[in-house]
Order: C-alpha cells, then structure tokens, then sequence
C-alpha cells in the first residue's frame, strides 16, 4: 500500500526545523532520559531561546519537589527540555551562578504569537515519534534520522537530485532465520534424534521509504494490512526569533 503526503506537506507552519538538575552549568548524561520528557538537543538544530518575565523557583526534577534557587528576571535562557507541564531552562540564578532546571510556563515569554500551540505540539509530536522508534516503525512525515534510528542503515538506497532538492527511497529488507534439522541414529542406543544442519535467512518483508529533503512523503509495503498501519505525523517544526 502506498500513501502521498502532499495534503500534509501544505501544513501551516514552516518546515525544517536530560538531565536531573544541575547548578553551575555542569552537564549530565542524556542516556537516562525519563519518560514524558522531550530533551530539545536531540530534536532541533536550533535552541529555542526564551525570555524570562518573572522571577521564578528552578526545582531540580520535573514534579517540582526539590528546589535549587530562583531565575533571575529580565535575561534570555534556552529551553534544554520540557514536560506537559514544565520546561527544562539554563540561565542564571538570583546571584548571578549559573543554574539549570525545571520551572513553570508562567516564567516565560516567547515573540511567536501561537509560540505555546507550537511547543506543545512539538512535545506531542516527539512522544509519538519516541513510541514509533520504540516499536521499530515507520510513519509519513518522519525525518530521515527518525527513520533510521527506528530501523538503522538501510539494505539499498536510491537518491535523486532535481532543481526543487533531493528526493530519493530507502528500502528496507525483513529476513527470518530459519533452522534445518537431520534425523541423527545414536550408534550405541540407536535412539533417533535430531540435529541442527544449518540455518538460512529467507526473506518475510520488505518495506519502502520515500522522501523528498529529508522528510518521508510516502510508504511501500509488500504486504497489504489495512490503512490503519499507515501513521502519519507532522513533521519538525520551526520557530522563529
């Protein structure tokens, strides 16, 4: 089956586009994300920078119960990472120390006028994105990296460029291993039992990913299981200064 996606490339907004708390600016390892947690480095090129409006608690975990000082008012901080209902900033604290961690929306101001829908949308998009490559699935409007993140380096590859960009397909073959087996005589019981021979790979599935400047815009697959497999996300978004 075979799905274009040039309703959802006419989408409204551009396209392109962590850690416990910490004070001094001193960084911790990505490798124990938790989950609901959408850590921005791993998703934007860009960070998305933030004005803060009011002074405001900084708690060194999502849920707000441990507190590690206050955001100094009036300053510009980046957005690291966000919750449903917290963002993950760095900036600096009420004496001017560096300082990271969870803060409230209130705190914040952005120039984008729809800035909150889009971040939220954002997160949603990210969570759903997450669960795909989780599930080693493939979904329309999944960026190149997503897609190979969820099934890895592709077995062939195929890319055009034309005056609009780059548009290409990745295809990616599904094998199984099956076992052989020989009936074996014991000499000295003379009991029959059975003996792995060899095992071969055969292939099950084949899956086809086409895109166009990095995005995927449509899905192949070799067997027909209804159009409720084909997923569709928006794609990345961008947010503007």
């Amino acid at each position: 089956m075979k799905i274009g996606i040039t309703a959802l490339l006419q989408f409204g907004f551009a396209l392109s586009l962590c850690y416990p708390g910490e004070v001094n600016g001193q960084r911790k390892s990505l490798l124990n994300s938790d989950p609901g947690v959408i850590y921005l480095v791993d998703v934007l090129k860009t960070p998305i920078k933030l004005k803060v409006i009011k002074e405001a608690a900084v708690f060194s975990d999502k849920e707000g119960k441990i507190r590690l000082g206050f955001l100094k008012a009036n300053q510009t901080v980046e957005l690291e990472g966000m919750t449903e209902k917290a963002y993950r900033v760095r900036g600096q604290g009420r004496t001017n120390n560096g300082i990271v961690g969870w803060v409230g929306p209130h705190a914040f101001s952005h120039p984008e006028a729809d800035f909150v829908v889009k971040l939220r949308q954002l997160y949603d998009r990210q969570i759903a994105v997450n669960k795909i490559i989780d599930d080693k699935g493939l979904a329309i409007g999944m960026t190149l990296d997503e897609v190979e993140k969820s099934r890895g380096k592709p077995t062939k590859t195929s890319v055009r460029r034309t005056a609009n960009g780059m548009a290409g397909s990745w295809e990616y073959i599904d094998y199984d291993e099956i076992k052989h087996y020989v009936t074996r005589i014991d000499p000295l019981s003379g009991q029959a039992f059975r003996q792995l021979s060899h095992v071969t790979r055969e292939e099950k599935g084949k899956s086809m990913v086409e895109f166009e400047d990095g995005l995927v815009t449509a899905l192949q697959e070799d067997e027909n299981n209804g159009p409720d497999n084909i997923r569709i996300i928006i794609p990345p978004l961008v947010f503007s200064w």
